[in-house]
């Protein structure tokens, strides 16, 4: 049985007409801002005759459609991390121990949220961004997984309308009616999932289920929950691994999955950020395998020897269950999600699985221990990384992520101190982006340590100036303004708005990740939107731009690292 959770916010305000079958450019004309109603206002909603959507979606259940036609080549001899390609690395491995399993959720509803007010003057803006995105995909990309708006045209990844997906949620929280609906009948009409196409296990979980899951919250239409359980089980090969630590690569349609063509291992932050998405599944669909695989590589992960202080290594085996490349720490690629991941699910779960709660904590006396550092001349607190005992001023603009983090768990009851860290971090975060020409943080910088001459605090190679229409900075920012209620982090988000306006935007449609953020004259953009940039960027803009504490709140939510809003599991009636 699956509960059928209500709608968390009511329907976008209807729009003027119905939205065409055939992508175009979508008119630019302002559209009022939906108000969320009362429990008595929980329609199914964008509403049609749902009898027939039913049978429709009955009718694509089981089918067997062979559109997996890839428009370019797969093969990859490297791998993406969010966005960013990465070269392999060798290493070594270590012992294990046992650990217990946490506890059942319950399957409560969540919240319903009181009124709002129409959006603000900076929320406008992000609307008219994200139109401006949305054109762009629409007209050029339309069902493809990401749009190249310099060249007009899309690439694809997995094949399975990933910017559509990501940016369902987007659309409903700005009120885009039109636009969601369009998008929904998509879903009904095109999505598929019998494809013989590779995904990788934790991008296509993160956005995809992650997207559907909270397009079926927010909106309460149960396509997307079918959707969900549809492309949950085709991820589940995965997991048959002799460590049950899965593979990092699984076909959807064939169920053949492998790790990366150059290793057997698998990077820990996929394996362990999976879990808020799984978990949720099961809660919704009442099947356990999705929720007892996900935490089954929790418990073995907390079990492992090979940590430093609570930090964990980049690398597990899938054949041994061990980790690999043992003796390098950092809080960016291919760890960070662990460490966020840690806190939300004891949110998630309503703060009842200490394991993963003293992981947390142990981790963030990790972190403080040995990972921070000031830099000169203007004493910014870091995050550097450390390999084999030498330490390294350099930052991933992934870590930006931290200070958001940090204040979540401050505002669930953690120690003040992680709330004076977090707001310390996030001054640094904003000058990685400030310190820059563009006003936009490159991918990677590097610390000043040591006082010089003429020497900023951020310093970048030239194979890092590049700009991907991250995330991370302005999601710190929402987090912040939301448990400090301090303007100043409203104000940064819209120098930050500003930055990617001037910089990134392509006339004709959408936004480009740029190659120079040193350069304001030429930033040589490199013609792709990644997918989280209407997924991530600017829905954490509109929230920052809100002064509604209610407009899915953190005592409701919690948000998984593709900013997609899943429910916190109300503790059962009575209890």
């Amino acid at each position: 049985m699956r509960p059928a959770d209500p709608p968390v916010l009511p329907a976008p305000q209807k729009a003027d007409a119905n939205p065409e079958d055939s992508p175009g450019v979508l008119p630019q004309k302002p559209q009022r801002h939906f108000r969320r109603g009362p429990p008595n206002l929980q329609i199914r909603a964008p509403s049609k005759d749902s009898r027939d959507r039913r049978q429709d979606d009955t009718k694509q259940r089981d089918e067997m459609v062979g559109d997996a036609r890839q428009e370019e080549n797969t093969q990859r001899t490297v791998v993406s991390w969010r966005g960013a390609v990465i070269e392999p690395q060798p290493g070594t491995e270590l012992p294990s121990r046992k650990a217990e399993a946490p506890p059942r959720p319950s399957s409560q509803a969540p919240r319903i949220q009181s009124q709002a007010a129409p959006p603000n003057e900076r929320q406008r803006a992000v609307i008219d961004a994200f139109r401006h995105a949305w054109a762009g995909y629409r007209k050029f990309a339309w069902g493809h997984d990401e749009l190249k708006p310099v060249s007009r045209s899309f690439s694809e990844w997995f094949g399975l309308g990933l910017t559509l997906i990501d940016a369902l949620d987007t659309m409903w929280i700005l009120g885009l009616k039109k636009e969601f609906e369009e998008a929904r009948k998509w879903v009904s009409k095109k999505l598929r999932f019998q494809k013989d196409v590779d995904v990788n296990l934790f991008e296509s979980t993160i956005r995809v289920l992650g997207g559907l899951l909270s397009a079926y919250h927010l909106s309460g239409d149960e396509l997307f929950l079918r959707k969900a359980e549809d492309f949950g089980n085709r991820l589940m090969p995965a997991f048959q691994t002799p460590s049950k630590i899965p593979y990092s690569d699984v076909n959807i349609g064939t169920g053949a999955a492998h790790p990366p063509r150059w290793t057997s291992d698998s990077t820990v932050a996929e394996v362990t950020s999976i879990q808020l998405e799984f978990r949720e599944l099961s809660r919704l669909t009442g099947r356990k395998k999705f929720q007892e695989a996900a935490e089954e590589v929790t418990r073995h992960v907390h079990s492992l020897s090979g940590k430093k202080d609570g930090l964990v290594p980049m690398f597990i085996s899938t054949h041994s269950g061990l980790f690999t490349h043992m003796g390098v720490f950092t809080l960016g690629a291919r760890a960070d999600s662990y460490y966020e991941y840690l806190l939300k699910q004891w949110i998630q779960g309503g703060k009842k699985e200490t394991q993963l709660l003293e992981d947390y904590l142990e981790a963030v006396e990790g972190i403080k221990k040995h990972l921070l550092r000031r830099s000169e001349p203007r004493k910014l607190t870091f995050v550097g990384e450390l390999a084999h005992g030498r330490f390294s001023a350099k930052m991933d603009h992934l870590v930006c992520f931290l200070p958001g983090t940090l204040a979540l768990g401050a505002h669930h009851g953690l120690p003040a101190d992680h709330m004076e860290l977090a707001r310390a971090l996030m001054d640094t975060c904003y000058q990685m982006n400030r310190q820059m020409e563009t006003g936009l943080s490159p991918e990677i910088v590097h610390f000043n340590l040591y006082p010089q001459s003429d020497h900023k605090d951020v310093q970048v190679k030239p194979a890092d100036r590049h700009n991907l229409l991250r995330p991370e900075t302005v999601e710190s920012l929402f987090y912040l303004h939301r448990l400090t209620g301090d303007p100043k982090y409203q104000d940064w988000g819209w120098e930050l708005l500003q930055s990617f306006n001037a910089y990134t935007r392509v006339p004709s449609g959408g936004y480009s990740s740029i190659s120079n953020v040193r350069d304001p004259l030429n930033p040589q953009p490199r013609d792709k939107m990644e997918s989280f940039f209407l997924g991530e960027t600017l829905k954490y803009l509109y929230l920052l731009f809100s002064d509604d504490p209610d407009l899915l709140s953190l005592d409701a939510y919690v948000f998984n690292t593709e900013a997609h809003p899943l429910p916190i599991w109300a503790p059962p009636r009575g209890a």
